[in-house]
């Protein structure tokens, strides 16, 4: 009988599927038997007390509710009850409006500093006082200001974005080997056409770093912005149920988050290994 060889990938992928199988049985097994909802007064139905006094949920009811939620999920019944794809699309909208807008701003700004010594020098000090701070921080100072909360955490996620992306954009520009500079420079190239097709692709590696991280950044602050501000988005999700006293769902949507941030991570890791080159 032939031998069969798996490949690294597919190893690895086997011992992912055998953790995750393994974890969840000793997390079920670990559980002890729920009180069934037959066994509970009215006032304990009405008021969610069965989950509350149940603790932490075994997987098969979050897999359950997974299904529940997954087969349905942009289903609109009011303000507060609206379907986990409704409640991630919010909430991706809000994370692309203010990181696009951390983009337009961060690139071009890390080009100039990257390029300029002077400045480098100038602006440096302005960087390194703002970037420390955190991005929740800013949350009561813009619902003065904007008096909007949706704009309120799509600014948020601007000033948490932009940090990343700038000093990852300004570290590859000037981190351009200076000979392919002067070839730019012998054949007579404009500042603008050098920067395009000299620097630009020399430095694309270390800017799609800074913006995989920066992308990163902005989901995990999304969520915290969204439990503050309230209404819709996958923060404001978690906070609901919560407050339900529904754990099954707030496992569900925790693991929802996970994916999702996984997923915007895979998209610009694919995109670095597009760009990246062997020199």
């Amino acid at each position: 009988m032939p031998s069969v060889t798996l490949s690294l990938n597919q190893r690895a992928a086997l011992l992912s599927i055998v953790m995750l199988v393994v974890g969840l049985l000793i997390w079920e097994a670990a559980i002890p038997a729920q009180k069934a909802a037959t066994e509970l007064t009215e006032y304990e139905r009405l008021m969610g007390l069965g989950e509350a006094r149940a603790g932490v949920p075994p997987p098969s009811q979050v897999i359950a509710k997974a299904w529940e939620q997954l087969s349905n999920p942009f289903y609109d019944a009011g303000p507060n009850d609206k379907g986990i794809g409704i409640q991630i699309g919010y909430s991706i909208y809000r994370v692309l409006s203010g990181y696009l807008m951390a983009a337009l701003v961060a690139i071009p700004l890390g080009f100039l500093i990257g390029m300029s010594p002077v400045a480098y020098k100038a602006l440096n000090p302005f960087i390194q006082v703002l970037r420390p701070i955190s991005p929740l921080a800013w949350m009561p100072l813009a619902l003065f200001i904007i008096q909007d909360s949706e704009a309120s955490a799509i600014f948020v996620i601007f000033i948490c974005s932009i940090w990343p992306m700038l000093i990852n954009t300004a570290f590859g520009v000037a981190g351009v080997r200076a000979d392919w500079v002067n070839v730019a420079r012998t054949h007579e190239l404009g500042a603008f056409r050098t920067a395009f097709t000299v620097i630009l692709p020399a430095a694309a590696p270390t800017i799609i770093t800074g913006m995989r991280i920066s992308i990163g950044i902005a989901w995990l602050v999304i969520v915290a912005a969204e439990m503050l501000v309230g209404g819709t988005g996958i923060g404001y999700y978690v906070w609901n149920e919560w407050n339900n006293l529904d754990l099954t769902s707030v496992i569900f949507s925790i693991l929802m988050i996970g994916v999702v941030g996984m997923m915007l991570d895979s998209a610009f890791g694919l995109l670095q290994r597009t760009v990246a080159y062997v020199e």
